[in-house]
C-alpha cells in the first residue's frame, strides 16, 4: 500500500528511543563538513552496531542464565555457556584493536565476572550471606578493574568515571531484574530488564565513540555517533529486544509459568509500543496503525498460538499457525517496501522476516525436544540477525530521507559572562542567591561523612522546575535542556534517559525534604563548589 508520507521532525526515530551517551565519554572531533551523503554503513557505525550485538546479548544472557540457575532449570547449564561463549566471542574484536594481550586481559576480567554473579545465584538460593556479600564484593572489585581497563586502552577517550558509572549501573540493573526475580515480581523483573537493556546500547555509542577518537585512520575518520549510526542503532535496540523477549516469553509459556509468561508479554507490548511510535515518527499515525495491526495478529499473537499447538502436539493447529506467520511476513514485507519507496524491497525484506520466524520457531522446537544446546545456539543466532535488520531498515530509511541525517556543521557561540552565586551553610536555614536571600524550611546537612543539600530550594533557587511524585517516591527537576530523575532511598539517578549512580543513598530529611548529595549534584549540574570548613558554609559558583 502507498502511504503519505510525514515530514520527520528530527532526523531520527524519535528522541525517546535514541539513548544519551555516557556523561564524560569522548565526544567525536568536531570538525568543518561539507554535504556529505549519510550512511549507516560506515566503519564507525559497523563498531558501533558490534558492540550494540555483544553488549546487549551480554545482559539478556546474563539475567536468564541466573534465572534459570536460581531456578534448577533443565536448561541452566546451557544458558550460562551461551553466556561464555558470549564473552570469548568479543576476543576478536578486542584483539584486532588492542593486540592479543589487551584480549587476554579482557577476557580474564571479562569471564571471572560472569562467575562472580552465577555464584550470587547460588548463595541467595542457599541463604548464605556471606556468600552473597563475597559475590558481592567480587562484582565491584570487577566495576573498578574494568573500568580501569577501559580507561587505559582507550588512552582516556573513555574517562574511567564514565566507564565505573556505566558498568555500576549495569550491576546495578542485573541486580535488580534477579531480586526481583526471586521476589515473584515478575513484571518488575521484566520492567527492570528492558530498562537494564536499553542501558547497554548507551555503553556501547560512548565506547565506540571512544575507540573511534583513539584510533581515527583505523575507522576511516568516521564517527559512531551521527545521526544515521543513532537510527541503526536504535533500529538494533527494537528488533533484538523484540526477539530476545519472544524466546523468553514462549519457553515460560511452554512450562506452563503463567506468571513469568504473562509479565513477558505485557514487556513484549511495552517493546510493541516503542516500535509504533517509532513507525509514527517518520511515516504518521496511519502508517503506526497499519505496523501495530500487521505486528501483532499474526507475529506476537502467532508465536503463542504456535506454542500451544507444539505443547499440545497438534499438527494441524501447528500447520496453521504457520500459515498465519508466513501471510504475515509477505504482509510486512509489501509494508515496508511500500513505506521506504522501495528503498527495502518485498523479497528482501520477506526473505529476512521468514529467516527471524524460523528461528524463533526452531529456538521453541529445540527447547521442547530437551535439546538445550542447540536451542540456545539458534537463539544467539536468531538474535545476531536482528542487528542485520537494524542495519538493513535504517539503510533504507537513511536514503529515503537522506537530507535528515546529514550532520550540520556547529556554529560557535560566545559564552555567558553573567555569574550566579549561591550559598549556604550547614544546620542554617539561610539561603543567599547573588543579592537575594531567603530562609529555607530545613538545612543543609552533614551524614556518614557527605554533605547533602535540600534539592527543592537550590533547584527553584536556580529557576529550574521541581516535582515529586509521592506514588513513586521520585523527584523530578527540570533545568534548561536537562531532565533528572531521583528516587528516595535510592542511589541511582537518571539524567536524560541515562542512568547514573549518586554516590550515596538519596533521602527524605526530618522536615519532609529530599536531600541529595552536594558534590554530585553541583558538579553534575557544572557548579564550583567551595567548601568553608570553619564555618561550615557552602558557595556554589557558575557563569550563566
Amino acid at each position: 500500500m502507498k502511504m503519505k508520507m510525514k515530514k520527520f521532525i528530527a532526523p531520527m526515530l524519535s528522541l525517546t528511543l535514541l539513548m544519551p551517551g555516557i556523561a564524560g565519554a569522548a565526544a567525536a572531533p568536531q570538525t568543518p563538513m561539507t554535504t556529505m551523503k549519510a550512511s549507516v554503513n560506515t566503519p564507525a557505525a559497523d563498531l558501533r552496531a558490534s558492540l550494540d550485538h555483544l553488549l546487549s546479548e551480554h545482559f539478556a544472557l546474563a539475567v536468564t542464565a541466573m534465572a534459570k540457575a536460581y531456578d534448577g532449570a533443565k536448561d541452566a547449564d546451557a544458558a550460562y555457556k551461551a553466556l561464555d561463549q558470549n564473552a570469548l566471542d568479543m576476543q576478536p574484536a578486542i584483539a584486532s584493536l588492542y593486540g592479543d594481550a589487551g584480549a587476554k586481559e579482557f577476557e580474564r576480567i571479562f569471564r571471572a565476572h560472569n562467575k562472580y554473579t552465577d555464584d550470587l545465584v547460588k548463595a541467595t538460593k542457599m541463604g548464605n550471606q556471606a556468600g552473597i556479600k563475597q559475590a558481592q564484593n567480587n562484582i565491584n572489585g570487577f566495576v573498578e578493574e574494568f573500568s580501569t581497563f577501559l580507561s587505559t586502552a582507550t588512552e582516556g577517550k573513555l574517562p574511567k568515571a564514565a566507564a565505573k558509572n556505566a558498568l555500576k549501573v549495569h550491576e546495578d540493573l542485573v541486580q535488580k531484574v534477579f531480586d526481583e526475580y526471586v521476589a515473584g515480581d515478575y513484571t518488575d523483573a521484566y520492567k527492570a530488564y528492558r530498562e537494564g537493556f536499553k542501558e547497554m546500547f548507551d555503553v556501547s555509542k560512548a565506547l565506540s565513540t571512544a575507540i573511534t577518537t583513539q584510533m581515527p585512520e583505523k575507522f576511516e575518520n568516521s564517527k559512531a555517533d551521527t545521526p544515521a549510526a543513532d537510527l541503526r542503532s536504535a533500529l538494533n535496540h527494537l528488533a533484538s529486544e523484540h526477539f530476545a523477549l519472544s524466546a523468553l516469553q514462549m519457553q515460560e509459556q511452554y512450562d506452563g509459568r503463567t506468571a513469568a509468561s504473562n509479565a513477558l508479554v505485557t514487556a513484549e507490548a511495552g517493546n510493541t509500543a516503542d516500535f509504533k511510535a517509532a513507525i509514527a515518527s517518520i511515516y504518521g499515525n496511519d502508517g503506526a496503525n497499519a505496523f501495530e495491526k500487521i505486528w501483532v495478529t499474526n507475529h506476537v499473537n502467532a508465536q503463542s498460538d504456535y506454542v500451544t499447538a507444539v505443547k499440545n502436539n497438534n499438527a494441524t493447529a501447528r500447520a496453521a499457525v504457520e500459515k498465519r506467520i508466513d501471510g504475515f511476513t509477505t504482509e510486512f514485507a509489501t509494508f515496508l517496501d511500500s513505506a521506504t519507496a522501495g528503498n527495502l524491497p518485498k523479497a528482501a525484506g520477506q526473505q529476512a522476516l521468514t529467516t527471524h520466524e524460523k528461528q524463533v520457531q526452531q529456538v521453541l522446537d529445540q527447547y521442547a525436544a530437551a535439546n538445550y544446546e542447540g536451542s540456545y545456539t539458534t537463539n544467539r543466532e536468531g538474535f545476531k540477525v536482528m542487528f542485520g535488520v537494524g542495519q538493513a531498515l535504517g539503510n533504507a530509511i537513511v536514503t529515503q530521507f537522506n537530507d535528515k541525517f546529514q550532520e550540520q556543521p556547529t556554529t560557535p557561540t560566545m559564552p555567558e559572562t553573567d555569574t550566579t552565586t549561591v550559598w549556604m551553610q550547614l544546620n542554617s536555614k539561610t539561603l543567599k542567591i547573588n543579592d537575594k536571600t531567603t530562609n529555607m524550611d530545613t538545612t543543609p546537612m552533614l551524614w556518614k561523612n557527605t554533605t547533602y543539600i535540600p534539592l527543592r530550594f537550590l533547584s527553584e533557587g536556580i529557576g529550574a522546575t521541581v516535582k515529586w511524585d509521592k506514588k513513586a517516591q521520585q523527584v523530578t527537576v527540570m533545568a534548561g535542556n536537562d531532565t533528572l530523575k531521583f528516587w528516595v532511598n535510592n542511589n541511582v539517578m537518571e539524567v536524560n534517559g541515562m542512568k547514573k549512580n549518586v554516590g550515596a543513598t538519596v533521602f527524605v530529611n526530618k522536615d519532609g525534604r529530599t536531600q541529595v548529595p552536594l558534590r554530585f549534584i553541583a558538579e553534575l549540574l557544572g557548579w564550583d563548589v567551595k567548601w568553608a570548613q570553619k564555618d561550615g558554609s557552602i558557595t556554589l559558583t557558575k557563569s550563566m
